[in-house]
């Protein structure tokens, strides 16, 4: 029997045998041992009992994603129990469940917030911007002042004239853009919200569509970025970009100035919005 077989066997007993059956409706009767019995987790999951027990017993073939996200469900699993489970059976994490336009944690928000001088936001896997701070809306765009379906980053950068005249080299920036996207939504798994936003671009922007029928990916990561603010003249920027813990949908993008002219323009761009 191969041992991934053995292991996700064993993981599903150990959850099993971890819940209340008592909590779950299923009457205080007496139990052998703990937790639910293999036809309840089954009944629970939709699947035949005998096939839920040659899951148990490591010799059930490998199952759908579909029974994963049942069994999960039926389990109880948190967000990184089903991740674990579905490592155990395919070898990798599966595809994303985020909410789309969901915020962020107070805590998060300070950590923003405590960015004074460095422009720095959220966003989703879909490229939606969750979260910013003071330095992003006066350097990038007032998000506040979006509805929460604009304030997605590729909309503004291929459809909102603003924000494409602030690129000293847009035509650079949008070959580098598309593939990093691209990459995110392989990552992630492409949703139906995703597949709409990608239709909608190539239809109201052709330099979209073209870059978009490539099959180029790459890596966001770290580097420089200039900006030509429609106030503040050119601003020179280093951009970094860190993953949220526990919410592998999110991505922080901070934009630190690269030196002391451009951190004295956004200082005074600050200054103004107040």
């Amino acid at each position: 029997m191969p041992t991934d077989q053995l292991t996700l066997a064993s993981y599903l007993k150990d959850r099993r045998q971890r819940l209340d059956a008592v909590a779950l409706g299923y009457g205080c009767s007496r139990r052998r041992t703990a937790g639910l019995r293999r036809e309840e987790v089954a009944q629970r999951a939709h699947i035949s009992a005998t096939w839920y027990t040659w899951l148990e017993q490591g010799r059930g073939g490998a199952p759908s994603r579909a029974v994963l996200d049942r069994l999960a469900a039926a389990l109880l699993l948190t967000d990184v129990e089903r991740e674990h489970l579905f490592l155990l059976a395919f070898g990798h994490a599966p595809e994303i469940r985020y909410p789309l336009q969901d915020g962020i944690t107070p805590r998060l928000q300070k950590v923003l917030d405590a960015l004074t001088t460095s422009p720095a936001l959220i966003r989703n896997a879909r490229w939606d911007v969750l979260a910013w701070n003071r330095a992003a809306s006066a350097v990038f765009v007032d998000y506040a002042t979006l509805a929460p379906a604009e304030r997605n980053m590729l909309r503004l950068f291929f459809l909102n004239p603003a924000v494409r005249a602030a690129q000293p080299d847009w035509w650079a920036v949008a070959r580098y853009v598309v593939p990093v996207f691209r990459a995110d939504v392989a990552r992630a798994g492409a949703t139906e919200t995703t597949r709409t936003l990608v239709a909608e671009l190539c239809r109201d922007s052709s330099e979209f569509a073209a870059l978009w029928n490539t099959s180029d990916v790459l890596e966001f990561g770290e580097g420089q970025k200039q900006l030509n603010h429609a106030l503040a003249g050119t601003l020179a920027l280093e951009y970094s970009t860190f993953a949220v813990d526990g919410r592998p949908d999110l991505s922080l993008l901070v934009y630190t100035p690269a030196d002391a002219c451009s951190l004295e323009r956004i200082q005074a761009l600050i200054r103004d919005q107040q």
